[in-house]
């Protein structure tokens, strides 16, 4: 009877880890969590350190280039972005993911802004003071919400960066290139900096998938590592949908 009684219990619990519920509520369980890796990577590893130094540290061989060059250079700018340029937020991004929740819902995000302790990215100190005792101007344009900008401000001063003021940060209301363009009225722009394509160029602002981008970044390869200054994120994107390739073993 015992015997019996087991084998039930089995093609039950079978009967349920194959029904359609089960499966759609299985597939439902924590996809947060799918972003652990990718955390981890951001967070923890001493390689992204080293990459976020090493883009710093060739940024401000760039910058001395150009300023040694330059007839004005009290006229030059750099554009940063402030979020995984130049500000860590994976404390947040970790908090949601433990918590089950989707930080790229950004429902969270705002809350960060006022109350919340980014730290610096490795590099980004020494670059900003760099530019600041070269008499360059530093703009942070971010999408940022504009109605923490007194929060902001208060961050961006308390990490001891230069220039923070409210003429040079820029947050979120017209686009990031409008903003950039309302520099160049007074200002030449000579590095956009950003972990996101569309922080250095309106042209990577569309709704075209990874291969299409991806394309943009051949075409425009001479960019890269002269006026534009690119920053590892793998914490989010516009990458993360794209399909993967996989290896078809013949």
């Amino acid at each position: 009877m015992k015997k019996q009684s087991l084998l039930f219990s089995a093609l039950v619990a079978a009967s349920l880890l194959s029904s359609p519920s089960f499966a759609a509520q299985s597939s439902n369980i924590c996809q947060a969590k799918s972003y652990e890796m990718a955390l981890r990577y951001q967070q923890q590893s001493a390689e992204i350190a080293a990459l976020q130094l090493q883009t710093y540290h060739f940024a401000e061989q760039r910058l001395a280039t150009i300023i040694e060059k330059s007839k004005a250079p009290q006229k030059l700018a750099v554009v940063m972005d402030l979020d995984e340029t130049v500000l860590d937020n994976s404390p947040l991004l970790v908090r949601d993911m433990q918590n089950c929740h989707d930080y790229t819902s950004w429902d969270t995000w705002s809350d960060w802004e006022r109350k919340g302790n980014p730290n610096l990215i490795p590099g980004a100190k020494e670059f900003t003071q760099y530019a600041n005792q070269q008499g360059v101007a530093i703009f942070y344009v971010s999408d940022r919400y504009n109605e923490n900008k007194a929060y902001t401000l208060k961050t961006l001063a308390a990490l001891g960066l230069p220039q923070v003021k409210e003429d040079h940060v820029l947050l979120y209301g017209t686009s990031k290139e409008e903003r950039r363009n309302s520099i160049s009225k007074h200002h030449k722009i000579v590095m956009l900096m950003g972990d996101s394509l569309p922080d250095v160029s309106a042209q990577f602002k569309n709704k075209k998938d990874t291969q299409y981008n991806r394309d943009l970044v051949e075409k425009n390869r001479q960019h890269f590592g002269e006026d534009w200054i690119i920053f590892p994120n793998a914490s989010y994107g516009a990458w993360t949908k794209a399909p993967l390739t996989t290896w078809q073993e013949k």
